[in-house]
């Protein structure tokens, strides 16, 4: 393993991240802390190590691929909501609706970017500058998207339920994660076992799902106390 060959594996995998980021941020009208921020986004990096190692345990007890990968995308979810639960929905900043869907999505791009520089270690290590380029370019546009879309309908349903009780909140996790897994695990399936028809369709309803996700953003920014 050379120097450089880590060196531009995470370049290329933390920029799609940082695109997003600065993407998505420019919706929150009042910016969370850069502290709050890092720790998040190195949070979601962080627990790429758990679903590493949960999922090659379910790699060596499930057999069946389509169970499989499902079960994979839900570990994936499960962690990173894990994650921004500790680092921040807990915290004193989560002080607004639209917080939530703000960190959910930083703890999505922590995860993609640690997962994207692994996907491209090994091309760049053997030399495949053009593959390294292709694996790079479809993960900006596929599965970096999966994760922040997947991960911010969590967000969006603990926005929603912000000024609600801590049982609508709970529903709401169980709601949102329910979402997040089948979207995460939708088009997993349809990468891996579809034609590249199939691939196609799964890239467009993952763009579509963008185009609502912003909508939803606006959605949470007029949520207000419930009258008494």
């Amino acid at each position: 393993m050379s120097a450089s060959t880590l060196f531009y594996s995470m370049a290329c995998g933390l920029l799609p991240s940082l695109i997003w980021l600065w993407f998505w941020l420019r919706e929150d009208a009042n910016p969370e802390p850069r502290t709050m921020i890092v720790a998040t986004f190195l949070g979601g990096t962080l627990s790429v190590i758990a679903a590493i190692f949960a999922e090659k345990y379910v790699a060596e007890t499930i057999s069946d691929p389509t169970l499989r990968y499902t079960i994979w995308a839900a570990v994936e979810e499960i962690v990173k909501v894990i994650a921004v639960a500790v680092i921040a929905l807990n915290s004193g900043y989560n002080d607004e609706p639209i917080d939530a869907m703000i960190y959910c999505i930083v703890v999505a791009l922590g995860f993609a970017a640690l997962e994207n520089t692994l996907f491209l270690f090994n091309p760049l290590s053997n030399g495949e500058v053009a593959l390294s380029i292709a694996t790079g370019n479809m993960r900006f546009v596929g599965a970096t998207l999966v994760h922040i879309v997947s991960t911010a309908t969590v967000g969006f349903a603990l926005g929603y339920a912000y000024y609600r009780g801590y049982f609508a909140k709970f529903l709401a996790v169980v709601i949102g994660l329910s979402a997040a897994i089948t979207l995460h695990a939708a088009f997993n399936l349809s990468i891996i076992n579809g034609t590249s028809t199939d691939t196609l369709k799964a890239f467009s309803w993952v763009w579509g799902a963008a185009v609502i996700l912003i909508v939803l953003f606006e959605e949470i920014k007029v949520v207000k106390p419930r009258l008494s």
